[in-house]
């Protein structure tokens, strides 16, 4: 479904290289014309020092024409330039990968400088060869080399602009490797920096603002987190815990709504493990009614069948719509970059939340007629529902009558005192948030109307 499909929408706020695996798998969906995103993937191969990957799109695109001379010229100037740079760089790497160095290295960065020039002759333009090495590593595509040179870069150098610069090319090498244990390190690490909002930490012009800066760095992380969430083991979770937060929940809604197609899969997808398990956090537990009045406020700005799906479920009470819906959303999933590996998944526990809002609503159920808004036969329906009730907690409450093919639903009514607390709940949590959200306010504008020391000496 190429009128769903969100690689052009989410390709602007990724770095080239990251861009590279979604157009591979607009390849393989053949959503669009393979001469089309061929020449797209041609396109941003010629901005690398990836001279070979841009020479094999270039006989892919054009068959029958002669490649470019300039295609040869750039391979000799991108050796050259690497073997000068790794030159350079050779000295610090030589110094540093010295077991006595090491052990001598502590945590005050200036500390480790003094040592390093006192007794190595190390010098901050050294320093600065491993950044500009690991970068190179970088646009030369291998990726592993630049996550080293830059972790080392990080490790010694002081300037706050250049580490920055470094943990988003490390966070991107780690994620084009697979590293996804290092990249949730290296993504959680990069969001703690984005979130203090010193100028040197964001993605920021020096005509614009700090907040609006700092607003584009949070959706840039945005769009790259999807990487590491869509493939850590627990990378779903986490994502409604960073995403549901009130700061990246504005970031959402203010800067990319199409994020929640991926805040609303992530939901669909932990629903059976939150309600089944008592470790999930309330937040999680409970993701999918904030979503819910997310995807009512955001629908004139973006909407999916993915959110639809929620939406006919849960707003409009239209099993028969929800049962469409989930039909168109299974497509969409199914040719999604970052969903497409969970289709089953999306579509069992999408199968979970329509039987539990149904049963929720009944006390007598037709199997039959349950299996048909499921999607499923008549048989597939019985077995997929007996599962269910055996796994979840509707066992307690679900009694099968197989000679007259219903479900019938015994609730035991919820004390007073327990439907106070479940209406109650997340209130504390919400009012110490605004207190926090409120308090770092107005440290931030108390500080900027103060000149700090540095502004002072200079």
């Amino acid at each position: 479904m190429a009128e769903h499909d969100l690689t052009k929408t989410i390709i602007p706020y990724l770095d080239r290289h990251l861009a590279f695996p979604l157009l591979a798998h607009l390849v393989e969906t053949q959503l669009f014309p393979v001469e089309q995103v061929q020449a797209a993937q041609y396109e941003l191969a010629k901005g690398t020092n990836m001279v070979d990957y841009a020479v094999s799109l270039f006989k892919q695109l054009y068959p029958d024409q002669e490649i470019p001379e300039e295609f040869s010229r750039k391979r000799e100037r991108a050796v050259s330039t690497n073997e000068r740079l790794q030159q350079e760089a050779q000295a610090v790497l030589d110094v540093i990968e010295n077991p006595d160095v090491a052990q001598a290295l502590r945590q005050d960065k200036n500390q480790n400088l003094t040592f390093l020039r006192d007794n190595y002759n190390v010098t901050l333009e050294q320093i600065n060869a491993l950044y500009n090495f690991g970068q190179f590593q970088y646009t030369y595509g291998n990726y592993s080399g630049a996550a080293d040179y830059l972790y080392h870069f990080r490790v010694l150098s002081t300037d706050n602009e250049l580490n920055t610069s470094a943990h988003w090319g490390k966070l991107a090498s780690d994620i084009l490797t697979g590293k996804w244990d290092t990249a949730l390190e290296e993504l959680n690490t990069l969001r703690d920096v984005v979130d203090s909002r010193s100028p040197s930490s964001l993605l920021t012009t020096p005509t614009e603002p700090a907040a609006l800066a700092q607003l584009h760095s949070r959706t840039w992380l945005v769009h790259w987190s999807l990487f590491v969430y869509f493939n850590h083991p627990q990378g779903r979770t986490l994502l409604l815990e960073t995403f549901l937060s009130p700061t990246y929940l504005n970031t959402i809604q203010t800067s990319c709504p199409w994020i929640l197609r991926y805040l609303t899969a992530a939901a669909i997808l932990s629903r059976k493990s939150a309600a089944g398990g008592s470790n999930a956090s309330s937040r999680v537990r409970y993701s999918i009614r904030e979503i819910v009045k997310v995807i009512q406020m955001e629908e004139y700005q973006y909407q999916d069948p993915v959110t639809s799906f929620l939406k006919e479920l849960y707003v409009e009470f239209d099993f028969e719509a929800a049962q469409r819906q989930l039909t168109l959303a299974e497509r969409v999933v199914t040719d999604d970059f970052f969903l497409g590996e969970f289709r089953e998944d999306f579509l069992d526990n999408a199968r979970y939340l329509i039987s539990e809002a149904y049963c929720r609503i009944h006390q007598r159920i037709d199997i039959g007629d349950l299996s048909e808004r499921l999607n499923l036969s008549r048989d597939e329906g019985e077995k997929w529902i007996v599962n269910l009730i055996r796994e979840t907690r509707m066992g307690a409450e679900a009694k099968i009558d197989l000679e007259k093919n219903v479900i019938e639903i015994h609730r035991t009514a919820l004390p007073v005192y327990q439907t106070v607390i479940e209406k109650t709940r997340g209130l504390a949590f919400r009012t110490q948030a605004i207190g926090a959200g409120m308090l770092h306010s107005q440290q931030a504008v108390q500080s900027q109307s103060q000149p700090s020391v540095v502004d002072g000496a200079r």
